[in-house]
């Protein structure tokens, strides 16, 4: 590494020229990203979809709708409002691009009091629709008195997208400037405290910019424009910290181009471990073969590896330009490291080890009760802030022309398929025995068919007529329930949304043998199957984490007890961060409306943080084993190592905190929840874990620290003596 350092140092303006080429060229690439973003990302190839698809080619269901709701204020009279919805539908006569619209006055119910809706079917899906929302957005016009506001799945999609953008530019303008602060804190000078916020612009530009051709390959969530620069932002800070401190630190005594070499040998080192256990832990998230978590794992992987590129090549030629003025513009004196508060602190810890270990788990147990009561779901229309047009639209849909019971979160769509006609004697007394079968569940409320819809019982009267009825009544029914072999029925459960027993329900009928050919659809059959993939397949991922740390670290510090030690730590601290989320979001403390976890937040903040935890482990372990190497003695290693990586830890969570809480001040609530989520792990890794639990933890153990195999790192202080250590 050292080598490398020097490489740099020789060709550093070459270095500098080449990512000023990768900045430009990444800039353009990044502008066009938001431009291919798209849905919520919770896309899964299962029955859902494959029912889906069968709905729309045999039953001619449209494959996104857009509903317009219209509202009047109570002195507009009822001419004005009839004529208001006429001349608005008389305006969409040109629109073309719809399959179908049907306004309010072509069926009844469709008007109640003081609201009206109408609905706008297409044959594209929700997220290709937005020329189509463009030119709406121009012919839809209001009154005095009188609204039309587009709602359904294809405005919310567009509207997520808008209001991803708007959080992304006010977390920023929350995050960088306390981040810049917390810099100048750390380093006493306003140029070092600037080059960590350059070095993370630029590996979020870098990022952006890649991350753009992988839309040519795979759908990208419009979460995706919060993700990489929550975490490139924090990592490339963090990273940048790293190598900035122990530049300074060298500074002091050695040559520039002595203090580059010695500088990313050692803690360009720790970035490459560092990076490396972020890498592996979102890259488990491929194994849940859901389109959000791919999103993550391609866009996290790009940005850890890039932020580590960067921080490795362009931030040494960058010192290695700047060189001694580092330090100018200094605004605060840094104090001797040997009477500082991390030092007296530090060596209060060795003194009382048994009452700092006691009281740090006490806390972490303390903080993991509420985890039992966690309660999760598919982020919806809930995701958008409360005010809204679209959202407020939904809302007002829904409590007018939707009964609580008929809901579609309460809906089960199935598709039953025959060999013959369906409608053939033998045929419809199947439909009718599996009708009877589903309506005796206790958790059935009701099934719509064509047995409900006309009220006939019997399957001869049935048959006669839907076969030889009346067409005014029949044809309707026809329509919308049977195609030729096939029969459409709609299950609505007594639950609440997002309810397990649904989820186990819809499951256990899935897989239920049958005398008929079953196709399940519907929301909770799409829950049911993101529940069960991401169940089923996260343990994989956590046990690639689990194991992979252990080998990196036990390699990077030849020991198996301090991997141990870091992976249990790790958990017992993600789970006490869980617990609080849970206290502040879903028992609404805070001033927060109560509402359930994001399905996504335990996976996203486990697999990142657990990374992102190794940073900090990474630098102050390595620093400790550093002075161990030179002194033999466990305690006074453990006291000058975290003298020297308490205030780079802490700054650095700091910033990490900073730049991912302030997502906490955004509204889109996925976001919010991961934002705050990460914020609290980091801050308590790096101050009840890292600063008191592991220190006191070394401390109880001493030598055994560094067991390996009956092997221990003291022996090889003799030969690493002379070695520049991690």
């Amino acid at each position: 590494m050292g080598k490398i350092g020097g490489l740099i140092y020789r060709y550093r303006k070459t270095v500098l020229a080449l990512w000023l080429l990768i900045i430009a060229l990444s800039v353009v690439f990044a502008l066009k990203l938001p431009s291919v973003l798209s849905g919520n990302g919770f896309e899964y190839k299962g029955e859902y979809n494959k029912t889906r698809m069968l709905l729309e080619e045999d039953f001619g269901q449209a494959k996104s709708s857009i509903i317009l709701v219209f509202g009047r204020e109570r002195t507009v009279t009822e001419r004005d409002w009839n004529q208001f919805i006429k001349a608005t539908f008389e305006d969409l006569k040109n629109f073309d691009d719809a399959k179908s619209i049907t306004s309010p006055f072509d069926r009844e119910g469709m008007i109640k009091d003081e609201v009206a809706y109408g609905v706008l079917a297409f044959d594209k899906k929700a997220e290709e629709l937005g020329n189509e929302i463009e030119q709406l957005n121009k012919l839809l016009k209001n009154k005095q008195g009188l609204t039309v506001t587009m709602t359904g799945e294809p405005i919310i999609v567009q509207d997520l997208n808008i209001a991803s953008q708007e959080d992304l530019a006010k977390a920023e303008m929350i995050g960088l400037p306390i981040a810049l602060l917390v810099l100048v804190l750390a380093f006493g000078g306003l140029i070092a405290a600037s080059i960590p916020i350059v070095i993370g612009v630029v590996s979020i530009l870098a990022t952006m910019g890649a991350v753009f051709f992988f839309s040519y390959r795979a759908d990208l969530t419009i979460f995706i424009l919060n993700i990489v620069p929550m975490i490139g932002l924090a990592l490339s800070i963090d990273f940048a910290l790293l190598l900035i401190n122990r530049y300074k630190e060298e500074l002091h005594t050695k040559s520039i181009r002595e203090a580059i070499e010695i500088s990313v040998a050692t803690a360009g080192r720790s970035i490459i471990f560092s990076g490396l256990c972020v890498f592996i832990g979102l890259s488990a998230l491929w194994f849940i073969k859901i389109d959000i978590f791919q999103n993550v794992a391609l866009g996290g992987m790009a940005v850890v590896f890039i932020s580590a590129f960067c921080a490795l090549t362009f931030l040494p030629a960058l010192l290695a330009v700047i060189g001694t003025r580092i330090n100018k513009f200094s605004i605060i004196r840094a104090k001797d490291s040997n009477t500082s508060l991390w030092h007296r602190f530090a060596t209060f810890v060795m003194r009382h080890p048994i009452l700092m270990a006691g009281v740090s788990l006490a806390i972490l147990l303390a903080g993991l009760i509420p985890v039992a009561q966690m309660t999760m779901s598919i982020p919806g229309t809930e995701s958008l802030p409360a005010k809204y047009p679209s959202r407020v639209a939904f809302e007002t849909f829904e409590h007018h022309f939707i009964s609580k019971d008929k809901r579609t979160d309460n809906k089960v769509t199935i598709v039953l398929e025959t060999e013959g006609s369906i409608l053939e004697m033998e045929n419809l007394m199947k439909v009718s025995n599996y009708i009877k079968s589903l309506e005796k569940e206790k958790l059935v409320d009701t099934v719509d068919s064509p047995f409900s819809v006309t009220g006939i019982a019997d399957e001869k009267e049935l048959s006669q007529t839907l076969s030889f009825g009346p067409k005014e009544q029949t044809t309707p029914i026809l329509d919308y329930f049977v195609r030729d072999n096939k029969m459409l029925i709609e299950v609505y459960l007594k639950t609440t949304d997002h309810s397990a027993a649904a989820r186990k329900w819809v499951r256990d009928w899935s897989n239920r043998d049958s005398e008929l050919t079953t196709h399940f659809g519907g929301s909770i059959k799409f829950e049911q199957e993101i529940f069960d993939e991401i169940f089923k397949k996260a343990p994989y991922g956590l046990l690639l984490i689990v194991v992979s740390t252990f080998f990196i670290l036990m390699a990077a510090f030849r020991s198996i007890l301090i991997p141990l030690k870091a992976i249990l730590m790790n958990i017992l601290s993600l789970s006490c961060t869980f617990g609080i989320v849970v206290w502040i979001f879903q028992k609404g403390h805070f001033g927060i409306e109560p509402v359930d976890i994001a399905l996504i937040l335990p996976v996203f903040v486990f697999t990142l943080v657990f990374g992102l935890s190794m940073d900090y482990e990474v630098f102050l372990i390595s620093r400790i084993q550093e002075f161990y190497l030179k002194t033999g003695d466990n305690t006074e290693a453990t006291i000058s190592g975290l003298t020297y990586t308490s205030k780079i830890i802490t700054s650095a969570a700091a910033i990490m905190i900073v730049v991912t809480g302030a997502f906490a001040f955004t509204g889109v609530m996925p976001i919010k929840q991961l934002g705050v989520g990460i914020a609290i792990a980091i801050f308590i890794d790096a101050t009840i874990v890292r600063m008191a639990l592991v220190p006191a933890l070394m401390k109880l153990f001493g030598d055994w620290n560094w067991w390996f195999f009956g092997l221990k790192n003291k022996a090889q202080t003799k030969e690493r003596k002379s070695q520049p250590d991690i």
